[in-house]
């Protein structure tokens, strides 16, 4: 639920408090060089003023987590109300050993002790620095020894500004993250003299300013205004707080978490902090404050919220819309309501009238929902995103339509329910008496022709025709699509297993020569629960898995026959260096996108949640074209004495994308390396010697970064498959990670302690 101006101490830092309320505070003029702050020690770097303080911080949420910044430190102030206003490397978090250093060169330093590494730095150890300051407004300084500035917090921004800090352009706030991925909103100054807020890169809510002034600054005044200056600090536009000029001690600029822009005061009178001004004025007009997940309405106590009138699943991972039908689907109707499309967050816009607007997206098996404006504009806003929101009230004239299903799961294009190319098998079936006495007649002659001509060509033609009803299984009587084989024509497919192609898998040929791969599994696995799984596995559609063709369930032999793949398996064009040189920059993140695509439609695509349980390498695979399928999906439904949930399969796939990156599939210590030269800023380092130029390092990071959030030891930090996907299309961005490994992981994946190392690099 959202609370309107509630939210100064939302965000995960802002809710964190300094985990020591008994310090003597160490006030000192200059902090010299070679001075440092421990988690242990308990120490502060405190302005001479008493009003900041510098010193560590402990998420609430996540014991043992620490990060380092600034917060509000005056005696005015309650403790629990001291609230941070920068922090080192944002979200950045470390062990509860760790230490932050202004080291004997002159840079800040930020130093994990669960790795050992820096994993935040000021990069200013070329700027000659002699001593740091706390000044007494809040500004972290860095001074030479003419005692000249040559770095500082308030040119480094986390989510807040502070009286007298400059915001220039581009420069950026950015709101603290809901989850542990991203940050989704940011205030931006433009270099056309606009303030915006954004969500995401792309979606402009919230835009103030002059476009015609240029290398303007923002800037909060001490009487509590918001302006944008020129060059020459003379403001060109302004916004006052409901308690400007009037007599208060501590006042700050913060986007919250909910992508709001608000002024705060202290207010000695009430010992809290207040909202004077807020950008928005209706929460419910910030973009996505609902997510994806759905509409912003106000309750009777006139405060927003977040609601989900269009539900339509009982599953308990709370979605409003599902909208991939196996059935027939309907317009429902919601007046007052104004939705739009977000991941990507665009609407097709189409002038016509209410009922057009309806019919248009009824029938446009793309569209998800639309909104008929209603206010003389006549727009129809059609959206094909299946993640939409919105907001409704009362006073809004647009009226929104949204397509549901009578039974929403994933399309099953096998639905032998509403194919009508099934109709004639199944009156086929419907014989009448006549008609089977004469088939009756006419196999007995038949068969007295066979015995006849010969045992031998008998058992021929009985052979022939077994192949025969297995195509015709295979091209659409079984709804699902799969048939099934008895061992024997397992071993006649594959040659009697002549041609293997992977650890147990084989290649081999259906009788009308499509080529298929073979499967060979565990003959222990019970029957009942092997053909259970198949029947699952088999009504599972998506063009990045690999299909289910067909299987064997006999004593002693369980079997499943994939499609084949032309280019063979990934881990083998790694190794290849012909085959390398194919696997081109653009292809590699075509193929960690592809494969994310088809894990989180395992993950929530489906009728049932399905884990992948064993991603790796080798079960990706490669078509004629270098697309990625993913193969073996699903098999831990057979696997009685394994169970995996969603977070191994993130984190296989985070291991995954760096052997695909970097070319490296023998390094034992491949993820700990990437890490430190990436934290290290030379991320160009980790790439595939063998690739030829054409690396976007922006993109590199992006990948680098989802990656590290893919391999948090902590499962609840790492990002769902969705998330992941989002953020390789470019549609989410990423915060920098944390550390990612801990000893515990690193014992889960250790030989000597007693459990299989669950390893991409293992064949």
């Amino acid at each position: 639920m959202l609370k309107q101006g509630n939210f100064l101490f939302s965000s995960p830092f802002v809710l964190c408090v300094f985990f020591w309320s008994f310090l003597i505070h160490i006030v000192v003029s200059h902090i010299p060089l070679g001075s440092k702050l421990s988690v242990e020690e308990n120490n502060l770097w405190v302005s001479s003023n008493g009003d900041f303080a510098v010193g560590f911080v402990n998420h609430s949420e996540q014991p043992n987590q620490y990060g380092v910044g600034i917060r509000f430190n005056s005696k005015s102030i309650p403790f629990p109300k001291q609230t941070v206003v920068w922090v080192a490397g944002a979200d950045v978090t470390v062990g509860n050993k760790s230490f932050f250093q202004l080291s004997q060169n002159g840079e800040l330093v930020l130093v994990d002790s669960l790795r050992g590494v820096a994993v935040w730095t000021s990069n200013t150890s070329q700027l000659a620095v002699a001593s740091a300051l706390l000044r007494n407004d809040g500004n972290l300084v860095l001074l030479n020894r003419k005692k000249d500035v040559v770095w500082q917090s308030f040119d480094n921004p986390s989510d807040t500004l502070l009286p007298g800090q400059n915001l220039p352009v581009h420069k950026t706030l950015r709101a603290a993250s809901r989850n542990s991925v991203s940050s989704y909103y940011s205030l931006h100054m433009n270099a056309s003299g606009q303030l915006q807020l954004k969500w995401e890169s792309d979606v402009i809510y919230w835009s103030r300013g002059n476009p015609s002034s240029l290398n303007l600054g923002v800037v909060l005044t001490s009487g509590g205004v918001l302006q944008l200056v020129d060059h020459n600090l003379n403001p060109v536009w302004s916004v006052f707080g409901e308690d400007h000029n009037d007599s208060v001690n501590f006042r700050l600029l913060k986007l919250d978490i909910d992508g709001n822009l608000r002024i705060y005061s202290w207010v000695e009178a009430t010992g809290s902090w207040k909202s004077v001004w807020q950008a928005v004025e209706n929460q419910c007009n910030v973009f996505a404050t609902c997510g994806g997940h759905g509409i912003c309405v106000f309750n009777t106590s006139g405060s927003p919220e977040c609601r989900c009138p269009f539900k339509t699943t009982s599953s308990s991972n709370l979605k409003c819309f599902s909208l991939n039908c196996d059935s027939n689907h309907s317009m429902d109707t919601y007046e007052h309501t104004f939705l739009y499309g977000i991941y990507p967050p665009n609407e097709s816009i189409t002038i016509t009238n209410l009922q057009q607007c309806r019919e248009l997206c009824m029938q446009d098996p793309a569209c998800t929902a639309a909104t008929f404006t209603n206010d003389g504009t006549a727009q129809c806003r059609m959206t094909t995103s299946p993640y939409f929101s919105g907001h409704q009230n009362p006073s809004l004239s647009s009226i929104s339509f949204v397509k549901t299903c009578s039974d929403p799961m994933a399309v099953n294009p096998h639905n032998s329910s509403s194919s009508p190319s099934l109709s004639p098998v199944k009156r086929s079936h419907g014989l009448c008496l006549s008609c089977q006495i004469g088939g009756a007649a006419s196999g007995t002659l038949l068969l007295f022709v066979v015995v006849q001509l010969g045992i031998g060509y008998f058992m021929y033609r009985r052979r022939n025709r077994f192949l025969r009803k297995a195509a015709l299984a295979y091209t659409g009587r079984n709804s699902k699509g799969v048939m099934m084989l008895p061992f024997t024509e397992i071993k006649d497919i594959t040659g009697n297993f002549k041609h293997q192609i992977g650890p147990g898998m084989y290649r081999g040929a259906l009788s009308n020569q499509q080529p298929v791969a073979v499967k060979d599994l565990d003959e222990t696995i019970g029957e009942r629960k092997f053909r259970a799984a198949v029947s699952k596995i088999g009504s599972i559609h998506h063009k990045n898995l690999v299909k289910l063709n067909g299987y064997c369930c006999e004593l002693g032999h369980r079997y499943l026959v994939y499609e084949y793949v032309k280019n063979g398996s990934l881990d083998k064009c790694i190794e290849d260096d012909e085959l390398n040189e194919r696997l081109t920059w653009r292809r590699r993140v075509d193929i960690c996108l592809t494969v994310a695509r088809a894990i989180c439609y395992l993950h929530a695509g489906c009728r049932e949640f399905i884990s992948h349980g064993n991603l790796k390498c080798s079960n990706v695979v490669l078509d004629k074209n270098y697309e990625a399928k993913v193969s073996e999906y699903g098999l831990e439904m057979v696997r009685p004495e394994e169970s995996y949930g969603g977070e191994k399969d993130v984190a296989d796939f985070g291991k995954m994308v760096l052997i695909l990156i970097t070319g490296r599939p023998e390094v034992k210590d491949l993820w700990e390396w990437t890490y430190e030269e990436w934290i290290q800023g030379h991320p160009e380092r980790v790439i595939d010697k063998r690739l030829d130029d054409g690396v976007d390092l922006k993109e590199l990071e992006r990948v680098l970064r989802i990656a590290f959030w893919c391999l948090q030891s902590d499962e609840q930090m790492r990002p769902s498959m969705s998330e992941v996907v989002k953020v390789l299309e470019g549609s989410l961005t990423v915060d920098p990670p944390r550390p990612p490994f801990s000893q515990r992981l690193s014992e889960e994946e250790s030989p000597e302690s007693g459990s299989k190392p669950q390893s991409p690099m293992e064949p």
